[in-house]
């Protein structure tokens, strides 16, 4: 059931990495080395009100500067799905899935979940859209995308998890513990390498990134939780995208080409294709209205810090 992946991947994005960023800390955490800009950066978290909050600002080839204990256990929530979703597109290029096979209700397949946009609700499995008519967003989606993993491997879709994305990234730290859609749990030291993998991807092939971080069904209307109504509300195969939505998460000088997640308990990743960043962050603070400037406030200072 091998897909063609080169289809639907759009115009291939160029990826490039700042000339100026070099790196600040390959190996460890807290290097008083750092950058001083992207330190000062940094240090705008200290005012968030979280107990905890570490971030990683990460190039392709090294960690460039980081704040907070990147060793800590934190919950992922729904930082989850882009890794669940890596699962899928190394099980779509080994020809176990296909994109375009039937999953979740009449009409849908792989890639409407992967995109809410197969008209499943935030939670429970009787659809309230038919597929491709609005961008729903789905715990419920990814839950039956977990179910799909771990019924082709005949493993627990931990493991298969674990075996297809954790291990082969040194992700020694982060394991799925709860549902597919928002269970793992883990450190920022993992998340800095899962972002470096987003960068230059070494577990599938650079069309088959491209074509999650291109958008999917184009022109669907939906609500991006916390932060509203998005007309349209694009969305990529398991992976948001900024193009040209205000307000967002991300900073105001983010590329469009910008894409990633959000989880309900404070945390993000983000990965700008275009500068040759990501961002990474956990928290013990869940997501609620200060992140509607902090986030996006932490985003810019970093992007400009790296110019």
């Amino acid at each position: 059931m091998r897909d063609s992946l080169a289809v639907r991947t759009g115009e291939s994005r160029a990826r490039r990495t700042t000339a100026a960023l070099q790196p600040a800390c390959s190996t460890g955490w807290h290097d008083p080395s750092m950058h001083g800009s992207i330190a000062d950066a940094l240090g705008a978290t200290r005012d968030w009100g979280a107990g905890h909050a570490a971030l990683a600002v990460v190039g392709p080839d090294a960690v460039l500067g980081t704040i907070g204990d990147g060793a800590r256990d934190l919950p992922w929530a729904s930082v989850t799905k882009p890794v669940v979703a890596y699962a899928v597109l190394r099980a779509v290029e080994q020809g176990s899935v296909s994109l375009d096979e039937p999953l979740g209700p009449p009409g849908s397949t792989v890639r409407h979940l992967l995109a809410h946009a197969s008209g499943l609700p935030p939670e429970g499995t009787t659809p309230i859209s038919a597929p491709e008519r609005t961008r729903i967003y789905s715990n419920a989606g990814f839950d039956l995308l977990g179910q799909l993993l771990a019924n082709r491997a005949r493993l627990p879709v931990a493991q298969v998890v674990e075996q297809e994305v954790l291990g082969p990234l040194g992700m020694t730290h982060t394991r799925l513990v709860g549902r597919p859609a928002a269970g793992m749990h883990g450190s920022l030291e993992d998340l800095a390498r899962f972002a470096r993998e987003l960068l230059r991807p070494t577990l599938v092939s650079t069309a088959t990134l491209e074509l999650a971080t291109t958008l999917a069904f184009p022109g669907l209307a939906g609500v991006l939780p916390g932060f509203g109504r998005y007309e349209p509300l694009d969305w990529g195969l398991g992976y948001e995208l900024r193009d040209a939505k205000q307000p967002h998460w991300t900073g105001t000088a983010n590329s469009p080409e910008t894409f990633g997640h959000f989880g309900a308990s404070g945390t993000f990743l983000w990965v700008d294709p275009v500068v040759g960043i990501a961002l990474a962050c956990l928290t013990d603070r869940p997501f609620g209205p200060w992140v509607l400037e902090a986030w996006p406030a932490v985003a810019d200072a970093v992007l400009a810090a790296v110019d």
